[in-house]
């Protein structure tokens, strides 16, 4: 298949720590524990969980819920975990509401490696913005995905609709 000369290099230099990443990190345990909020991209922080912009996102605005103990099985979780990370995704999906204008959600688990977790020994759960007619070309043709925001300025309108009042 041949492409056009303008798209024959999409340039992402932000990407390339994805292509370092020391999958030995606890990065989720890193981040429940840290100071600065910002270094690690927690958005939110409640007393069991705390709300996590993801550094390699499906789509703009990707983010992760998760306890500060690391479980890797729902049963492990504590009844006020449990109720916190469904209070964290509504949190999530409200704040993504209105600093992107998502229109859906995917949100979920990733149980156990197979089913396609990164860290399979810390739970957390994905909410994934989701727009009407966003199915782009890019998978399909290139096996890529598109950002259309750097983590950055994601991460600071994030924080400022936090900080105007949750959702």
């Amino acid at each position: 298949m041949s492409y056009p000369e303008d798209l024959k290099n999409l340039w992402a230099p932000w990407r390339v720590e994805y292509f370092s990443i020391d999958r030995s990190r606890d990065f989720l345990t890193e981040a429940a524990h840290a100071s600065d909020d910002a270094a690690h991209l927690v958005v939110a922080r409640r007393k069991n969980t705390f709300l996590i912009l993801n550094r390699f996102p499906y789509a703009v605005g990707h983010m992760m819920a998760a306890p500060y103990r690391k479980v890797a099985d729902i049963g492990e979780l504590t009844e006020a975990e449990r109720l916190e990370l469904r209070e964290m995704a509504e949190l999530a999906e409200g704040l993504l509401r209105r600093t992107v204008n998502a229109q859906g959600f995917n949100i979920g688990l990733n149980i156990g490696a197979c089913a396609g977790a990164g860290f399979a020994d810390h739970l957390h759960l994905h909410v994934v913005p989701r727009w009407a007619g966003d199915s782009n070309f890019m998978p399909v043709l290139a096996d890529a995905r598109v950002m259309t925001e750097a983590l950055p300025e994601m991460y600071a309108r994030l924080v400022k609709c936090m900080n105007e009042g949750a959702p």
